[in-house]
């Protein structure tokens, strides 16, 4: 038997995760599946919302698109980044891409541009300051948009900073200055991603485009109401493969960050670092030995970590461990390790994809 760490991916709960989108927003939806669809693969993931018939794709760069193409993805499909260059231009024309137009360089590439013309997304700043224009460069590019030959269409779309945190003044006025903008312009809209589907309705409009929660996981901070509507797609399993029982005053793993205050018994988990999980995790962060919480301990190594079995006597070698998906959260995982589910889901490596669909 090859190395046990596995990744099960259940198609299943995708659907259902998509379904919960539509039923929160009845707008068209995005699907956002850059990042090999935040790790749990383009193409698969991709067949399965075009089944679904999700009315557009999205991924970060050209060479992802094109890699859904041949994989034979006829839906509609959105450069988020826009294009790099012009020498993207023929690729956008021979894939039937869309893209974001986020500078004046953009503008001025489309407007040599003699090819078929493309539909485009004009992203505005409104305080995320990373990509697109300022609010007062925004009728301009919109302007000169409109007028060349090479935009087909043109949707208007902003990006929320804040949105995972609602505590914050910041997506409202995000909100209010986007509204102000493009008030009595008659191209479609498109603001939320992910949080602002779950927590900012208001800000609908007439795209959303969902990421992480088409995935199961939460984007919020804090706990959300609508976390338990949200199914993991994912769910990262390894097995124990050692056990040892240690006497009290015992160091583990390297740089002895745990001592057993105690006799213990602490088993020896097939992941690592080297896997995607995150090195940083502490002591204590929470795993699933046969369905049962326990806790790691010690410092993560390239190709395993150590957990306590002390409460768990029944637990052997061989037995399934649950790092992350039902009943652990990647969210919860993830703030036990100072960062954030989507790094968690989309840093897999090695492990052995297992594709299910527990409809069928």
């Amino acid at each position: 038997m090859s190395r046990p760490i596995q990744a099960t991916i259940n198609f299943s709960s995708l659907r259902k995760n998509l379904q919960l989108v539509r039923e929160l927003t009845g707008k068209k939806v995005i699907g956002v599946i850059k990042a090999d669809a935040y790790g749990h693969g383009a193409i698969p993931v991709a067949r399965v919302l075009e089944e679904q018939k999700v009315d557009c794709l999205a991924v970060a760069c050209i060479e992802e698109a094109i890699n859904l193409r041949e994989g034979g993805i006829q839906s509609p499909i959105l450069l988020l980044e826009g294009f790099f260059s012009e020498e993207e231009l023929p690729q956008i024309e021979q894939y039937q891409l869309s893209t974001v137009i986020r500078q004046t360089e953009q503008i001025d590439i489309l407007s040599r541009w003699k090819g078929k013309p493309f539909d485009v997304w004009l992203k505005i700043d409104t305080g995320m300051h990373r990509i697109g224009f300022l609010p007062h460069e925004f009728s301009e590019a919109y302007r000169r948009l409109k007028e060349c030959p090479s935009v087909r269409n043109v949707v208007l779309m902003t990006h929320f900073s804040s949105a995972d945190e609602p505590e914050k003044p910041k997506t409202l006025q995000q909100i209010n200055l986007f509204n102000s903008l493009t008030e009595g312009y008659a191209e479609e809209t498109c603001m939320c991603n992910s949080a602002g589907i779950m927590q900012w309705p208001a800000a609908h409009g007439d795209w959303v485009r969902p990421g992480v929660m088409l995935y199961g996981s939460s984007p919020f901070i804090e706990p959300h109401p609508l976390d338990n509507r949200l199914e993991p797609v994912m769910e990262l399993t390894s097995q124990i493969f050692s056990i040892h029982n240690l006497p009290a005053g015992a160091p583990i793993g390297y740089g002895e960050t745990f001592i057993t205050d105690r006799p213990m018994r602490i088993g020896v988990v097939a992941t690592g670092y080297a896997d995607g999980y995150p090195r940083h995790a502490p002591s204590g962060t929470p795993v699933l030995v046969n369905g049962q919480r326990t806790r790691l301990v010690g410092r993560i190594s390239m190709d395993m970590l150590s957990i306590d079995l002390s409460h768990l006597p029944n637990a052997g070698i061989g037995d399934t461990v649950t790092l992350w998906g039902k009943g652990l959260p990647a969210t919860e995982v993830a703030h036990h390790a100072g960062t954030i589910s989507y790094e968690l889901l989309c840093n897999l490596k090695r492990a052995r994809i297992k594709y299910i669909d527990t409809a069928e």
